[in-house]
């Protein structure tokens, strides 16, 4: 109960939330906004090319993945390790649909991808320094949870959005939207944690879970 009450657990689920929506929606309609090519620019491409293109935009952010993490198991995960890549695919989700050519958009859509893994390995290690103790599996379990619902959603909505508009530039801004909330959401927690400080220096809990020693992600 004492996770479930804790506003810093549904702000961390929130921010998972928007990362999962846009990685799912980026998984699940990448194959047809190639296969929409043709009818935008002209372009055609067999089913075993389609699947190559696919494939392109996942190399790069592997590896983008690796180096992001390194760098911050290095300095230490900071809120920028989080929300900088949130900010940048929240902005490259929607501008993907208005490059000039299929090249230019695979090009966007890959530097979406790196964004969301960048990401994703470094938000996990917040919750740590939030929560400890029972709280701790519980808070990780609802963001968990709450976040994957996201993945759920992002087909549903995805698909009735584009229905709605007749095109996919409804969807993809809102799938941006939510990226670019949860970075915003990433920086007023950490400022929040900040002026707060610890609940050890404190002396104060935030609905009964308590705060990790190791203090805020800066």
């Amino acid at each position: 109960m004492a996770a479930l009450r804790s506003g810093r657990v549904w702000v961390l689920a929130v921010i998972y939330f928007g990362f999962i929506y846009g990685l799912y929606a980026l998984a699940f309609f990448l194959p047809t906004i190639i296969s929409g090519f043709q009818e935008q620019f002209g372009t055609k491409f067999d089913v075993f090319e389609k699947g190559l293109i696919t494939a392109i935009p996942y190399v790069p952010a592997a590896i983008v993945l690796y180096l992001w993490s390194r760098d911050a198991s290095k300095r230490g995960v900071k809120t920028w390790h989080i929300a900088v890549p949130a900010f940048v695919g929240g902005v490259s989700v929607p501008a993907a649909l208005f490059m000039p050519g299929p090249a230019a958009t695979i090009a966007v859509i890959t530097v979406t991808a790196c964004a969301i893994f960048a990401a994703l390995p470094n938000f996990w290690t917040v919750p740590a320094q939030f929560l400890t103790g029972a709280s701790a599996a519980v808070g990780i379990a609802l963001i968990n949870t709450f976040g994957n619902i996201g993945g759920f959603a992002a087909g549903y909505a995805t698909g009735f959005f584009k229905d709605l508009s007749g095109s996919y530039v409804l969807p993809m801004f809102v799938v941006g939207g939510l990226m670019v909330l949860s970075g915003v959401l990433m920086v007023l927690l950490n400022r929040r944690v900040r002026v707060g400080g610890s609940a050890e220096a404190t002396g104060q809990t935030d609905g009964g879970s308590t705060l990790a020693s190791s203090g805020p992600v800066r």
